[in-house]
């Protein structure tokens, strides 16, 4: 039976293998939204459709390298690159929540590296993580810790974004059926507001699994591309889940330093 944090850390391992991987997709498609983002350093439309498969197939492959071999050089360089690319939608002109909600994306690969011991040598950089590495009470409070606040970015973005009235929100929302997609926006946004101080004050192993599912569910019905759209989010899936597991344990080894002290 896996150990809590062998049931972390296999649960980071695929958010971030799935989060780049369908990130990595919209390069090969050549999603034409990446074309502000080429703009950004004054490149051309022509040429962005040239890099976006170099770009898109390199992500796939970083994303099953930390899939079967995972490495602290490849988890450093993602979050580095997940944090890059999450900011280059503020940088295009769109609002700074985009970066927010996109915790997920550098945040779970940051949470694997300190729950693998950080980085301690040039050397370790390109030694697998090794799941089977004791982690010590120390280490599990600070990845909680490290969870907690990527999940209250990644839930107060998205918050944020339906507050903002983000048009493709409204556009899911319309196409759902809804009459007044502005109206279940600001509601939705309350909520996960509300989601995200929840987590961030007081996480609760229920509540917490709720907020999952809804995450999960939240991010099915994208009218382009729906996969992929819902594969390139797991970093938000794994953040939240890895978080309900540490949690628990978190929770252990609290009631566990009580008793000694009582006795």
């Amino acid at each position: 039976m896996l150990k809590t944090e062998q049931k972390i850390h296999y649960v980071l391992r695929i958010a971030v293998a799935m989060c780049f991987i369908g990130h990595g997709a919209f390069g090969i498609i050549t999603k034409h939204i990446w074309c502000n983002y080429f703009a950004v350093f004054g490149i051309g439309t022509e040429t962005a459709y040239k890099l976006m498969p170099w770009v898109g197939a390199a992500d796939i492959a970083l994303g099953v390298l930390m899939l079967f071999r995972p490495t602290r050089a490849i988890a450093l360089w993602l979050v580095i690159w997940g944090i890059f690319t999450a900011f280059l939608r503020p940088a295009s002109g769109e609002p700074f929540a985009e970066f927010i909600e996109r915790a997920g994306n550098f945040g779970a690969p940051l949470a694997l590296l300190i729950l693998s011991g950080g980085v301690k040598s040039f050397k370790q950089l390109f030694e697998p993580i090794d799941p089977e590495t004791k982690v010590d009470d120390n280490t599990i409070d600070k990845v909680f810790k490290c969870l907690k606040v990527i999940g209250f970015l990644l839930l107060i973005g998205h918050g944020w974004l339906n507050l903002l009235q983000k048009k493709g929100l409204l556009s899911q929302y319309a196409a759902m059926g809804f009459n007044n997609p502005a109206q279940v926006a600001q509601g939705i946004g309350v909520f996960e507001i509300t989601a995200a101080f929840v987590i961030l004050i007081k996480p609760v192993r229920s509540i917490l699994l709720l907020f999952i599912i809804w995450k999960i569910a939240s991010e099915l019905p994208y009218p382009h591309y729906k996969v992929f759209e819902w594969i390139e989010r797991g970093g938000s899936y794994g953040t939240l889940i890895a978080l309900w597991f540490a949690t628990r344990q978190v929770s252990l080894n609290l009631t566990t330093k009580l008793l000694q002290k009582t006795n």
